[in-house]
């Protein structure tokens, strides 16, 4: 552990030399001479007087280096059999070439534009374009609701939004148009123009004064180069998921971004320049920012753009065949993706079809790693399955195995340990450190690093509010875990989903690991739901491995019995239901607030971000009989 120790000592002793350091990787236009400005705390500021261009750092500086014929871009859809590869020379002339068009319609330094689009390499163009000549983005998946996507227009205000005709699923079309055309008849603001990408399986009705083809927008326009923009200059505000309440715009800037995940590939990912990087997430999210559009780009690595579903594209074997046909060496996902496909394919029988020699590592976020799925990826893959842990707010890990500096033991469960740039705290209520392994509040010593959000899109109150009001001089996460006595994390839980029973603080987490060691449990979900004698009991959801033929009562008993041996009977786990899916997010997020409301039989809305609506009324069915 010395090297990362060392490392890590050196950012605590000297941020600013720390950072002084890695800032010497970007290419700048006015190099940064002042580090950090904290003049107007909390609203800090990382290399406040430099300026640079994100477009330029992410595809120029590669082309002037002479590697303008290397993948920069792998865009594989097996739904729709398209497969296509784009060089960092082809990458530029594009990205250039659609700035052009941006510049064509008015848009400006500034100006807010929306990508509203599927997983396609027009995505990642549209962008970079945004990020070539100043103006900032605001991604919102493609297909997402009307009413959504107007509450997000109202908020940021763009001039132009960008989108295409439709996209895929594994069995339909999702037409974009009409919801767009919704979407900016509800809301107040006004758009100037949409330019629309038309794709083959359906093309959409374009309004005469509205729309704008994507060929007609780019047709005989003059190559826009890189602009000039502030290191603090927002590069893209990205809103969360928005579950509950009015989702709140994270902004990136364009300085700090740059530094943060040009160091994270090598240092945590151990990837070179010319690797094959996959992070299989989707644009929308914050990892699809991160690690499938700007750090691979900016380290000079190939990107691999899916248009997929890790099962039922056509089976459990896709992401195998990726990684075999492409040669990745880093696979980033969630672990929900790696147990739909540990569901479908228990045996790995398809792991062993495919030539994985270059596959190294594999990255896992978004959602807690059950021990038993990482056992098993351990067990069929031969490689290292690395936890790690970060938000939407930081743009970059807080804690992970800094796999490019040492291999640190691996202890699953944990995430490993922070990485230089957070300070990690676990708190009590009262804001007082907690000792090793006692359960509180994982909170960040301020400042947060650079790449982190300096606020929210107009809504610094909000921001303060959110974050930084309930433990004075700290960032609030909101989740809950501890340490141990090597200071690994253990995220257990979001604080919501720490449950009182009957005066015990319990973790739903520490229960969803005892489920999930059922050798028939697939994946699960534990929630606490009000109970009048002791205020709350948890109540488990599960889903069960394909080709289990037990009955259902007996998996349930044998649950019960295994969650009281492994944390006790003070956890009070009585209730267990088995459903065929959970409720998630489409970044495989489980809507467990959602799951507790119904539970509780207390109001609740349709989560905007839910990408299998019609569970919940299974779920509904399945806790009938256990009296909710």
């Amino acid at each position: 552990m010395a090297k990362y120790k060392n490392i890590y000592e050196s950012w605590k002793n000297n941020p600013i030399q720390f950072w002084k350091n890695l800032s010497k990787d970007i290419d700048w236009n006015t190099k940064p001479s002042k580090i950090f400005d904290d003049e107007k705390t909390p609203f800090n500021r990382w290399f406040p007087e430099a300026t640079l261009n994100t477009s330029y750092n992410a595809i120029d500086r590669h082309v002037i280096a002479g590697k303008g014929d290397q993948d920069a871009i792998i865009y594989d859809s097996p739904i729709t059999n398209v497969k296509r590869k784009i060089s960092y020379s082809e990458l530029q002339y594009q990205v250039s070439q659609f700035a052009g068009a941006l510049l064509k319609q008015g848009v400006q330094k500034g100006d807010r534009i929306i990508i509203y689009m599927p997983m396609i390499p027009e995505a990642i163009v549209s962008m970079l374009a945004c990020a070539r000549i100043g103006a900032v983005h605001s991604v919102v998946f493609g297909g997402f609701a009307s009413n959504e996507l107007a509450i997000r227009i109202d908020d940021c205000k763009p001039k132009v939004i960008i989108s295409a005709s439709c996209g895929h699923e594994p069995n339909r079309i999702i037409e974009y148009k009409p919801l767009l055309n919704k979407a900016i008849e509800i809301a107040k603001h006004k758009v100037n123009k949409c330019i629309i990408f038309q794709r083959e399986a359906l093309k959409a009705e374009l309004y005469i004064n509205q729309d704008i083809d994507w060929y007609d927008a780019i047709k005989d326009v003059p190559l826009a180069d890189p602009i000039e923009v502030s290191a603090n200059d927002p590069l893209y505000i990205l809103y969360t998921s928005g579950t509950t309440g009015k989702p709140k715009g994270v902004v990136r800037d364009n300085g700090g971004h740059a530094v943060s995940l040009k160091w994270s590939m090598k240092n945590i990912y151990n990837v070179e320049a010319g690797d094959v990087y996959w992070a299989a997430s989707d644009i929308g999210w914050v990892v699809g920012h991160s690690y499938i559009v700007y750090a691979p780009l900016f380290h000079g690595c190939t990107t691999i753009l899916f248009e997929g579903k890790p099962i039922g594209t056509p089976d459990a074997s896709t992401f195998w065949r990726i990684i075999s046909e492409y040669k990745v060496k880093v696979l980033f996902t969630a672990p929900t993706a790696l147990r739909a496909i540990k569901r479908d394919d228990p045996n790995g029988e398809f792991i062993k079809n495919f030539d994985l020699t270059n596959f190294k590592t594999l990255f896992l976020a978004g959602e807690r790693a059950d021990p038993d799925t990482v056992l098993w990826l351990e067990n069929k893959l031969k490689i290292p399955v690395i936890d790690h842990w970060w938000q939407t707010e930081t743009g970059w890990p807080i804690a992970a195995n800094p796999m490019g500096i040492e291999s640190l033991p691996i202890k699953i469960g944990s995430p490993t340990l922070a990485m230089p740039g957070y300070d990690v705290q676990v708190l009590s209520e009262d804001g007082k450190e907690v000792g090793p392994g006692i359960l509180g509040a994982i909170s960040i010593k301020l400042p947060l690093p650079p790449g982190s959000l300096p606020t929210l899109w107009n809504a610094d109150d909000r921001y303060i509010e959110s974050y930084l009001s309930t433990f004075p001089g700290y960032y609030e996460t909101g989740d809950a875990g501890y340490q141990d006595e090597d200071g690994y994390l253990y995220i257990m839980s979001r604080t919501d989903d720490v449950i009182n029973v009957a005066g015990h603080r319990l973790s739903t987490g520490a229960m969803e690991e005892a489920v999930s060691n059922h050798i028939d449990v697939a994946e699960c979900a534990v929630i606490g739901v009000l109970d009048n004698l002791k205020g709350q009991v948890p109540l488990g959801l599960v889903c069960l491995n394909n080709g289990c033929n037990k009955p259902d009562e007996v998996i349930c008993k044998e649950i019960i019995d295994l969650v009281r041996t492994e944390i006790g009977p003070v956890a009070a786990f009585k209730s267990v239901a088995v459903v065929s899916a959970l409720p998630k997010t489409r970044s495989g997020k489980i809507l467990r607030a959602t799951i507790r409301k119904i539970a509780d039989n207390v109001d609740w809305e349709m989560p905007a971000t839910v990408d299998n609506p019609l569970v919940f009324d299974e779920i509904k069915k399945a806790i009938k009989p256990l009296g909710y």
